[in-house]
């Protein structure tokens, strides 16, 4: 089994009541600058504020009713926590959310929010797993991993097919890769679509375990990244994720803090929108010259926009 265009359709049709179709942003003084045509997919207008409300979405409706009767458990920093739970709610089972004891006090309200069960654990991948199986083992709730599932994937893919639609005929497509979800779904989406587009991973320099998997072919892990990025700190891609980033992905690049925290701010000067750090580092790959995107259109997954507003990156510089 695999991920597949199919996948990605049937996604579409079964999250349709849950998600939002978001805008699509464009800036002609910003495209005449770079001799290009930007086009900013703007999930931070998603429900719950990331788009991450598409995987989990079609993750929990996908369960059968047996399945889904003990509820559902994940571990996350906060955005998948929160699509979770919201998805949870909605149909009426319990959700559970294994959560970092450093996630963003926005992000443990933004899961709190939609009723879910905010469980906390050490900051690691290895802490965040054991919890998530204890509690699968003391509930029964079944697993929705934030990215090392097709559910998953195919529903976070349906951004992309929304932006094709609104957007036909781009060049490239740069989303940020943290786990791989996003990216596996963007690729198999958009080459479903036009073979010959190019999709690009941007990651933190600070957390580059994609970017080195995608280089030496097989799944390398790191230590929790201490990036800004908060929603980008893991620390491997999925074993499900590697193989489709290695099929349909064309390269993974990575990017500065400091480019990060630039890209946050003229995100916000440029379109008039907060968008959280993980979300800024497409725009940040572009600004440093990691993409070439001159005489190009080019779409860039704009991922999330819960951000606590008191502790805005810039106004610590």
């Amino acid at each position: 089994m695999s991920l597949q265009f199919s996948d990605i359709t049937a996604a579409r049709a079964r999250i349709a009541p849950h998600i939002k179709r978001t805008p699509v942003l464009t800036n002609e003084a910003l495209d005449a600058e770079l001799d290009a045509q930007l086009f900013f997919k703007c999930e931070n207008l998603q429900a719950m504020g990331a788009f991450k409300a598409r995987g989990a979405a079609n993750a929990i409706f996908a369960l059968s009713d047996a399945d889904a009767a003990h509820g559902v458990v994940t571990h996350s920093s906060g955005n998948h926590g929160a699509a979770v739970a919201r998805a949870a709610q909605r149909r009426g089972i319990p959700g559970y959310i294994v959560m970092p004891n450093n996630a963003p006090q926005t992000k443990v309200r933004n899961v709190e929010s939609y009723r879910g069960k905010v469980v906390f654990c050490a900051p690691t991948m290895t802490a965040r797993e054991e919890t998530c199986a204890r509690i699968a083992a003391e509930t029964g709730a079944v697993l929705v991993h934030p990215f090392d599932n097709y559910d998953v994937m195919a529903g976070q893919g349906t951004a992309t097919l929304e932006l094709l639609e609104d957007t036909p005929g781009l060049d490239l497509i740069l989303c940020p890769v943290g786990g791989g979800g996003l990216l596996c779904g963007t690729a198999v989406a958009a080459k479903g679509v036009r073979r010959a587009i190019r999709i690009v991973g941007v990651e933190p320099e600070l957390g580059d375990d994609v970017a080195q998997s995608f280089r030496a072919k097989k799944r390398i892990t790191i230590p929790t990244a201490p990036t800004i990025a908060d929603g980008l700190r893991t620390s491997s891609t999925g074993e499900k994720n590697l193989p489709l980033i290695l099929k349909h992905v064309d390269d993974v690049v990575t990017v500065s803090e400091d480019a990060i925290v630039a890209a946050m701010r003229e995100i916000w000067e440029r379109l008039k929108i907060v968008i959280e750090p993980s979300c800024a580092v497409p725009f940040a790959a572009i600004r440093a010259g990691k993409v070439d995107v001159t005489g190009k259109k080019v779409g860039l997954i704009l991922t999330g926009g819960n951000v606590d507003l008191d502790q805005l990156p810039w106004q610590k510089l």
